[in-house]
């Protein structure tokens, strides 16, 4: 299958060689306007979409192709090592779909008023930030708390992620595509490295919070497919210069 995301990131590519600036609607708009700038994208492309509501997974899904997008759009200098994903666990496949994570990075402070460049671009397949696709993320609850035992405590989880930034050295100021390296070459990319991560030993399946101690223990668990490696392949558009891209060394 020739899947779109290559024609994507191209275009993302163009763009932002065009100048192609995120507009912030308002003052308030503190999240979505590079959510904005990357819809812009597929539009320019002619692609049919949908747009996932608040807190959904991922926020846009193509409707001729099973892929998916999810947007994250991120402050220089700023946070960059980690980012919050309320609503699912960085996944690379979800209902059907391969799913890819958008990572622009723009500056604290616009270029115009409310207008701002993007300063780098990370395109990754979801594999990358997380190999299992099998956890399903649900919200749940348990009442009888408070002394009068009628209040609810619901357990809304949030998952904090490295960012792909914070994973490779030679991605800084850079426009990248990470896929896994099965993916069918093109003529318009050239590649400048392959990465390779490989499943830890333990994985955590459960947590306890003691509500009079507020410790929260976390329960673990020997992973089946521990030391099992995973292969990225990433690329850049074809002609543009910047260095390999390796895995960090922690």
């Amino acid at each position: 299958m020739q899947y779109k995301v290559i024609d994507i990131f191209l275009e993302c590519f163009d763009a932002i060689r065009r100048g192609e600036l995120i507009t912030r609607q308002s003052v308030r708009d503190k999240e979505f306007h590079f959510q904005d700038w990357f819809e812009t994208r597929l539009e320019a492309l002619g692609l049919n979409f949908d747009v996932a509501g608040r807190n959904k997974y991922p926020d846009f899904t193509l409707v001729h192709s099973p892929e998916g997008f999810e947007i994250k759009g991120l402050k220089f200098p700023g946070r960059s090592a980690n980012y919050d994903s309320n609503s699912q666990v960085p996944t690379g496949h979800h209902n059907g779909r391969e799913i890819f994570c958008v990572f622009g990075r723009y500056p604290a402070k616009p270029l115009r008023q409310n207008e701002y460049p993007v300063y780098d671009l990370l395109i990754c397949h979801g594999s990358f930030l997380n190999a299992d696709h099998d956890y399903v993320h649900k919200n749940k609850s348990v009442k009888g708390f408070g002394s009068y035992g009628d209040i609810m405590i619901r357990d809304r989880k949030m998952y904090v992620a490295p960012t792909p930034y914070a994973l490779t050295k030679g991605t800084e100021g850079q426009l990248t595509l990470i896929v896994p390296v099965d993916y069918p070459e093109d003529a318009r990319l050239v590649q400048r490295g392959e990465l390779t991560r490989v499943e830890c030993d333990q994985l955590v399946v459960g947590y306890e919070f003691d509500l009079r101690t507020n410790e929260l223990i976390a329960q673990q668990t020997s992973n089946p497919g521990a030391g099992t490696k995973h292969l990225f392949a990433v690329y850049r558009a074809r002609g543009e210069p910047g260095p390999e891209v390796t895995l960090m060394v922690s």
